[in-house]
């Protein structure tokens, strides 16, 4: 075993703890896992409690997926699509005997399972990718006062010459001793995380529409659409891993500033009134004056966000320039009304939230409408690109919108 190994382990031990979202981070920890011990696929697995006819269930949702073979198939800057599903934590599957026993599991041959080991293989995945799935690394992520997170697979481990080999006892005490450094980044992602979904319970109490899953599915679709902006554009990973981190956290805050607007509007069973619509505007400034004394670049951010994200790229949106505080303008027309952020005077932040936020919109049932279909959505988000939306934004979702479905999926309305 290599000094350099154990090096590696400390550097990311720092490295980790930087990392605020707990989403960036689960994705983080699966890519170093891979790393430590040299894997050339493998995922994360998040445990969840749900209830039934027969109670308490508890599973294992799987939250990423990467596969380095598969990826290199793909066109440059296009990320992996992968099946978004749960296993139960019972014996029957390796990830989930693994969730049950909180051992490590390691199978040299995933085609060659001991008779007598009470797990099984599935290999629907390899039938439907050509992929063959053989040397596997389950562990446990696991609270210090015993309490289960998730589990880890790491698959395919590779030798320098390229050739998949078994994972070694050496790998085993490595990743053991990640996953324990691994943890305390998780606990404290998971803390800010919970904080965090109070805020937008507290806003889901005034209105319904604001819900967990609206804004991680917003988030997630904010973090996809930067992802390939900044492939586009050339930004420096260390750059694009510290925005999107703040980017995803301030994307769930996009509509925090409601809690402040009326009941009588806020859950009106119909579209608003213009007097009305002037009102449910402000919350715009609301959220923003909930970050005007900012601490850190995850409050700049969001009061970024909160502020920005209904203005349009034609300068017809709101609140356009005025200040926070009391609605002075700051910039204004002929009239003396104010002016509109257009373009790029519009933070990147809040221009790609908008479209984040209005796609989910189209897609989710309100009071007055049903969810509509992807064709209709699809043709209203492409009319309104060089008005509403930024154009070559539009032009990334568009790109990406098998990323998106896959992020909805992680988030159902009923979920």
């Amino acid at each position: 075993m290599e000094d350099t190994d154990f090096k590696s382990i400390l550097r990311l031990d720092s490295e980790l703890n930087q990392i605020q979202d707990l989403d960036l981070l689960l994705e983080r920890i699966l890519l170093e896992s891979r790393r430590v011990v040299h894997a050339d696929a493998g995922s994360i697995y998040v445990k969840e409690v749900t209830e039934d006819k027969n109670g308490v269930v508890e599973k294992l949702a799987i939250k990423y997926a990467q596969n380095e073979t598969l990826q290199k198939k793909l066109p440059p800057g296009q990320k992996m699509v992968y099946s978004i599903f749960s296993v139960l934590i019972n014996e029957k599957s390796i990830s989930g005997y693994c969730g049950l026993t909180r051992k490590t599991i390691n199978v040299p041959d995933m085609y060659n399972i001991p008779p007598g080991a009470p797990y099984a293989f599935y290999d629907t995945f390899d039938k439907i990718t050509g992929y063959k799935t053989t040397s596997t690394l389950t562990f446990p992520l696991v609270t210090a006062d015993g309490r289960l997170l998730g589990v880890i697979q790491v698959i395919n481990k590779t030798d320098e010459q390229g050739n998949v080999v078994p994972f070694s006892e050496e790998d085993e005490f490595l990743i053991t001793h990640f996953a324990a450094n691994a943890m305390i980044a998780l606990q404290r992602a998971s803390v800010t995380r919970a904080m965090i979904l109070r805020m937008i319970k507290m806003s889901e109490l005034r209105d319904p529409k604001e819900t967990g899953t609206h804004v991680n599915r917003v988030a997630g679709y904010a973090v996809e659409i930067y992802d390939r902006w900044a492939y586009k554009n050339n930004i420096p990973d260390a750059e694009r891993e510290n925005f999107r981190d703040i980017l995803r956290i301030g994307s769930m805050l996009h509509d925090v500033g409601k809690v402040a607007i009326s009941d009588l509007i806020l859950k009106k069973p119909a579209r608003f009134t213009p007097e009305e619509f002037v009102i449910m505007q402000h919350h715009t400034l609301y959220g923003a004056g909930l970050f005007d004394d900012p601490h850190s670049p995850i409050d700049t951010i969001a009061r970024e966000i909160a502020l920005t994200h209904h203005e349009n790229w034609d300068g017809t949106g709101y609140p356009g320039w005025v200040e926070v505080t009391d609605s002075a303008p700051i910039k204004t027309n002929e009239e003396g009304k104010p002016l509109g952020r257009k373009g790029e005077e519009i933070p990147l932040a809040g221009r790609i939230v908008a479209i984040a936020d209005v796609f989910d919109a189209l897609c989710s049932r309100r009071v007055y409408k049903e969810p509509w279909g992807e064709e209709d959505i699809l043709a209203e988000m492409r009319k309104l690109a060089g008005s509403k939306f930024d154009p070559e934004l539009i032009e990334i979702f568009l790109e990406i919108l098998p990323n998106i479905k896959q992020t909805q999926s992680m988030y159902p309305e009923d979920s």
